[in-house]
């Protein structure tokens, strides 16, 4: 099922998205006390007198977190792309905010204005955040149900290898020195370069096609290259199943979903994951990563190179997930992550609190901060965007990943809002806090959380059915007597099953 088409639009999409996602998060923490001083220099050009200490932690903590107000701007803004230019298109127009963005945190220090980065930075969070929902949507349709959970991982391993590579890169040796800061930002324009070049050859989603666009011609062509098989004709009698079942192939509007008593559940569970994949507290452990080391004895000049521990360790498990997704299911991986977390937080809190008192424990904490990122990395760090997928029909999914997305980057800026508060408060207990959450989160899944491991849409839909309190009425179009049609028996019944969006009772 791993066809060579299938394979490179994959990485081709993640490495133009995904990964500058993660390489955006990573990226600012090398060259952060650079750029501090850039913007005090720059300060007292302007006003003749530095910047006092408070005023410049504050437009810090604003090129920081502006990148999540970005994101929750692209979130919300997809639904309209997606629709209108389709899911290969939007991946390919979103390179523009990419470049821009590139283009204004690179030149920032020559121009000798900081507006840029910051202006740059909330671009980026745009191009994040259309790109986060987008990738998964592509991959989701693009991909048979076998290796669906597998394809979608790639989004999760992207996103690892991208924090790893802006941590290398970071490194002084390379871009981490005073002058050569700006670099960092410029290497942005070489993945959304690549994806330029690459993904225009390739198709567009033939779900995309089939439903949206009703082009059953091109939706077989598509279907044809991603599958590597000539004979399409059973993958597009599902697609047209479903079509079938949902009775209108109308884009659903955010309000509209909220109010769809058959999808509340599916609504209420992605609301969950996403809330808990940024709530479980993975940005507070990069914020103690460096004080850890320190306390455990390693040199100030060394602790840089060791904290590419932690991004190798992150990239191997969200590769080790992917392996392993369609053998263990996304239940069982996404529970035991929550799961293993609270364990680990929990050590963490005792191991950072007796630390002073025991010479060996904070070999401990290190321990701990690796397993979190790897409990995080092997199941919550990717599912969510897997199931965000499987969850909705053709029609309900774009105004889906609006609503992961908002929950997604609205989660972000609050922990990045809180948690210098939270910590300042509860000190190294802060850690319970993220515990609880992991916790609550395993919690909720185990008992709500259906296992949708090589599973059509429809199924999924059925296995929500009962705690939703509506009954799923599906037709399987293989079933009908005669066997499977021809494309243009299929494309007339098809065409002739839609008046205005909405399916007539009976396709034949």
């Amino acid at each position: 099922n791993w066809s060579g088409s299938l394979i490179v639009a994959a990485l081709t999409g993640a490495f133009g998205s995904s990964f500058l996602y993660g390489y955006n998060l990573s990226v600012v923490n090398a060259p952060a006390v650079y750029i501090k001083k850039f913007y005090n220099e720059t300060w007292q050009r302007r006003y003749g007198f530095s910047v006092d200490e408070s005023t410049l932690t504050l437009l810090w903590s604003i090129t920081v977190s502006i990148f999540a107000i970005g994101g929750l701007v692209g979130a919300i803004i997809v639904t309209p792309i997606v629709k209108f230019f389709g899911r290969k298109c939007t991946l390919l127009l979103n390179n523009v905010f990419a470049v821009t963005a590139a283009l204004l945190m690179s030149l920032s220090l020559l121009a000798g204005s900081f507006e840029m980065l910051m202006l740059g930075r909330i671009i980026m969070g745009v191009d994040a955040g259309i790109s986060l929902s987008a990738l998964p949507m592509y991959l989701n349709e693009i991909s048979p149900k076998e290796i669906r959970g597998s394809l979608g991982q790639i989004t999760a391993i992207f996103i690892c290898g991208g924090v790893f590579t802006g941590q290398v890169l970071g490194l002084p040796e390379i871009f981490g020195k005073e002058s050569w800061w700006p670099y960092l930002f410029g290497v942005i324009i070489v993945p959304s370069l690549v994806q330029v070049v690459i993904l225009p050859f390739l198709p567009e989603s033939p779900r995309y096609l089939l439903l949206e666009k009703r082009d059953i011609s091109k939706a077989e062509k598509a279907f044809r290259t991603f599958l590597g098989k000539d004979d399409v004709s059973r993958e597009v009698e599902g697609v047209l199943a479903e079509s079938q079942d949902q009775r209108n192939t109308k884009l659903v509007s955010v309000l509209q979903l909220l109010r769809t008593r058959a999808a509340r559940w599916q609504v209420i569970t992605v609301v969950v994951t996403m809330g808990c994949y940024q709530l479980c507290g993975l940005n507070a452990i990069w914020y103690y990563t460096n004080n850890i080391f320190s306390e455990a004895g390693i040199n100030h000049e060394t602790i840089p190179y060791v904290t590419l521990s932690t991004g190798a360790v992150e990239t191997v498990a969200a590769v080790f997930s992917g392996l392993v997704i369609e053998r263990l299911g996304r239940r069982p991986l996404l529970i035991g992550g929550f799961g293993l977390m609270f364990v680990f937080f929990t050590v963490l809190t005792v191991s950072l609190t007796l630390q002073n008192k025991v010479h060996w424990l904070p070999y401990l904490s290190i321990f701990c901060i690796l397993a979190i990122i790897a409990s995080f990395c092997s199941g919550p760090g990717g599912i969510p965007f897997v199931l965000t997928g499987e969850f909705f029909q053709q029609s309900q999914r774009p105004s889906a990943f609006v609503i992961a997305g908002t929950v997604n980057w609205l989660s972000n800026f609050a922990v990045g809002l809180l948690f210098p508060f939270i910590q300042s408060g509860l000190q190294t207990y802060c850690f319970l806090v993220f515990a609880a959450i992991c916790f609550a989160g395993a919690t909720y899944l185990f008992f709500v959380l259906p296992e949708t491991k090589n599973k059509t849409f429809n199924d999924i839909s059925q296995a929500f059915a009962k705690r939703n309190k509506v009954l799923l009425e599906i037709q399987e179009m293989n079933h009908y007597p005669g066997g499977r049609r021809s494309s243009a028996e299929q494309e007339s019944n098809f065409a002739s099953s839609v008046d205005n969006g909405e399916t007539k009772k009976e396709i034949v």
